[in-house]
């Protein structure tokens, strides 16, 4: 993590005040949070409609801290603590997080898409770790203020970073991407998530290919080359960028030859090497994912020798295809994280395949952000179960309703619950299962559908 004086820091965020009596200072590390500082951290303040932490920051001196920042229109700043005064916090730790990435030889490896950019974050990280030193973004730190962080967490001495950059809106992957500086990026596909913010399916593209905007000429570009959208813009927003494509279509760079379902994971074979590969993550989709990550780790020299071991090491963030069991020894999968409609036909074609259970049950609940055209999604996705696909399904929400109503026309009424109560869809749901029961649980994060899972998990 950073290490500098706070004489360097005021000058990296450009700050104010005069501090010449706490000018060698060291700071160590950053936060943004009062109830978890670390000894030696810098303290960031966020002045918020609901709270505003400048009020934190003399206690998070007290608790550790080295210094503070402290923006320069609230009123009476501690004159007796190493404070340094900035326009404003947000922008200070921006171009903190600018200024450090820029004296780093580390290289930057970045990655978006609308499904699928954790799981490829992850698997790239692993893929990686095998040959490098490497920092990933923990957890979902995609944001304007999440991969600041994350940047500012490196030790001096990381090789490569893996930076995951998500998005509400234009710009915003354009202005992360200008901060970090990747030298190659992952685009995992185009779906159907922030709709309601960009109108289209080619607006989403335009707005996830502003990654291009941060890369090095001659840097790497990793497409989907099943996805036109990708293929038809890539030459527009960067010439001079090589181009390599994953995908299920032998047109592309790298694409399977041979897929094996496991019961937690998949076997595959890839056109490059006669090499088998195991990839301990449920979803022939999460192929697609690691294809990506394969295709950025030989960019950077890691041999497909290696991959194995930086597969069978892998660790992806909670709720992203999660096997657990539950009470009754039920299997199920946590896939609560996020949901549009194409990983939730994907997420329901998982579960078609795995005919090994007795009894598969869908929890499926909203998927937001998806515009005008949110209840003929919904309608879509519940219109596509057929009998061998799925036994029982349970919604959840009133877009889940939806869902269900479009269900019932090829399941029929007595197979299709639908709720607005989390707790009466819980207590229904536990009357159906058993050790040879499935479970997959998916929504979009706002719905709280992890809730569900450690449910079924409690004696």
């Amino acid at each position: 993590m950073i290490k500098r004086t706070l004489k360097q820091v005021s000058e990296m965020v450009s700050a104010k005040n005069e501090i010449s009596s706490f000018a060698e200072t060291m700071i160590t590390g950053v936060s943004i949070d009062s109830r978890d500082i670390a000894q030696g951290n810098l303290f960031i303040p966020f002045k918020g409609e609901q709270s505003d932490g400048h009020k934190y920051v003399e206690d998070s001196i007290r608790k550790g801290a080295a210094a503070a920042l402290w923006q320069s229109d609230v009123p009476n700043p501690p004159s007796h603590l190493p404070i340094l005064i900035v326009d404003d916090c947000l922008e200070a730790l921006q171009e903190l997080a600018r200024k450090y990435r820029n004296e780093l030889a580390v290289k930057v490896v970045g990655i978006t898409g609308s499904n699928g950019k954790t799981t490829t974050k992850d698997m790239t990280a692993g893929l990686l770790a095998t040959k490098y030193k490497v920092k990933k973004t923990a957890g979902n730190f995609n944001n304007q203020i999440g991969l600041p962080l994350t940047v500012l967490d490196m030790d001096e001495d990381t090789e490569i970073a893996v930076l995951e950059m998500g998005m509400s809106g234009r710009g915003e992957i354009e202005f992360l991407t200008k901060l970090a500086r990747p030298d190659a990026v992952v685009i995992t596909n185009i779906g159907e998530s922030h709709l309601l913010d960009l109108g289209s399916r080619e607006g989403i593209a335009e707005a996830k290919l502003e990654i291009l905007q941060g890369l090095d000429d001659g840097g790497l570009a990793v497409l989907n080359g099943d996805e036109p959208l990708l293929m038809e813009r890539i030459h527009q927003h960067k010439g001079n960028v090589k181009v390599q494509t994953f995908g299920r279509n032998n047109t592309n760079d790298l694409y399977p030859t041979d897929i094996i379902q496991l019961d937690q994971g998949n076997r595959f074979k890839i056109n490059s090497t006669a090499e088998s590969f195991e990839l301990p993550v449920l979803g022939t989709h999460n192929i697609m994912n690691a294809l990506a990550a394969m295709l950025i780790a030989r960019y950077f020299s890691v041999p497909f020798e290696k991959m194995n071991e930086g597969l069978a090491n892998l660790k992806l963030t909670n709720m992203r295809m999660e096997l657990v069991e539950g009470q009754n020894g039920e299997k199920i999968i946590n896939d609560a994280y996020n949901a549009s409609p194409t990983s939730m036909m994907a997420a329901i074609e998982l579960v078609s395949n795995l005919k090994v259970y007795e009894r598969r049950i869908l929890v499926l609940g909203d998927m937001l952000e998806l515009g005008p055209q949110e209840e003929q999604y919904h309608l879509q996705i519940g219109e596509g179960l057929h009998e061998d696909k799925v036994d029982l399904l349970f919604t959840y929400g009133p877009l889940g309703l939806h869902i269900a109503k479009g269900a019932r026309k090829t399941l029929g009424e007595q197979r299709v619950f639908a709720y607005t109560d989390k707790s009466e869809l819980i207590t229904q749901l536990k009357q159906h299962v058993n050790d040879k029961t499935l479970v997959l649980v998916k929504a979009s994060r706002g719905m709280r559908l992890e809730e569900i899972v450690q449910s079924l998990q409690k004696k």
